[in-house]
Formats: C-alpha cells, sequence, structure tokens
C-alpha cells in the first residue's frame, strides 16, 4: 500500500534495511538447520558486518534498537515509508528477543531435545518468510503487510 505518497529508490533501500536487525538476532534459531543444511548460511553473507560491529562494540544491539527508534521512527522529517518498515523490523525483534527470554526460561527443564529442535525451526523459518517477505515488498515500494504486527506499525507511527 503506498497511499503516502511514492517511494524513492532511495526510500525503499533504506526502508529494507532496519530488517537485518532482526535477521541478526534470529540467526541463534536457525543454528539446527545450519548443521543440516549447510548451504544455509548463505543467509547469513547481508550480517557479516553487523557481525564484526556486534563483536567490537558491546551492547551493539541494544544500541543499534534505540537509535533506530529514537532517530528514524519518531523522525517525523523521514518517510513514512521509511519509518513504518523501520518499526516493523523493531517489532519483529522484539518478538525474537521474547523467544529467546522464554527459551532461557523454560530451556534448562522442560524443553529438551525434538521439542526445542522443532521450535527454533519454526521460529527461524517465521522470521526468514518475514524478512523475505518485507524485504521484497520493501524493494517493490510497497508496505509489508504483516497480520497483527502491521496494526500495531500503524499505531505507532503516524
Amino acid at each position: 500500500m503506498t497511499w503516502r505518497g511514492t517511494t524513492t529508490v532511495r526510500d525503499r533501500i533504506f526502508a529494507a534495511l532496519p530488517y537485518l536487525l532482526p535477521l541478526m538476532d534470529g540467526l541463534p534459531f536457525g543454528r539446527y538447520l545450519f548443521q543440516q543444511f549447510p548451504i544455509l548460511q548463505l543467509i547469513t553473507l547481508p550480517v557479516i558486518p553487523l557481525m564484526t560491529l556486534y563483536q567490537v562494540i558491546p551492547f551493539a544491539g541494544f544500541i543499534l534498537f534505540l537509535a533506530l527508534y529514537m532517530l528514524v521512527v519518531r523522525n517525523e522529517n523521514i518517510p513514512h515509508f521509511i519509518r513504518f518498515n523501520t518499526m516493523q523490523a523493531i517489532l519483529i525483534d522484539i518478538v525474537l528477543i521474547l523467544c529467546t527470554l522464554i527459551f532461557q526460561v523454560l530451556g534448562n527443564g522442560l524443553l529438551q531435545g525434538f521439542v526445542v529442535e522443532t521450535l527454533y525451526n519454526m521460529i527461524f523459518l517465521g522470521l526468514l518468510v518475514a524478512f523475505f517477505y518485507s524485504v521484497i515488498q520493501c524493494f517493490l515500494g510497497k508496505y509489508a503487510e504483516i497480520p497483527t504486527l502491521s496494526d500495531a506499525v500503524y499505531m505507532q507511527v503516524r
């Protein structure tokens, strides 16, 4: 949906870039799939610069998260298309962080073996679907409508 005006190529590229944040944070969920299908590790190529940043700067993910929210989403001088996609990437990242916390709490005692592997694979594959769908929609200049998540984004970004 491009009802807020047309998007330039620059806007489309900048709208797609924030989706690297949830991809980076979701890579640990893909560890079982990476073991079974090593070719899937090609997915990690776009996030190699972020990986080096995460290793050099402590709390780089959190700093990037806050910077995107404060400097992009809340800045009304930036086009709505970029702000919408940035906020949607942030919400996907929040969902991944919550999944990580749940696995840390329940992982040691209740969840083991095949159950953990299946849940990790489901989360990672869901992330990949959301990532590729959103990035493709960005490059097409359309709003990526993810049920429930996009409604929350519309409430945050005016």
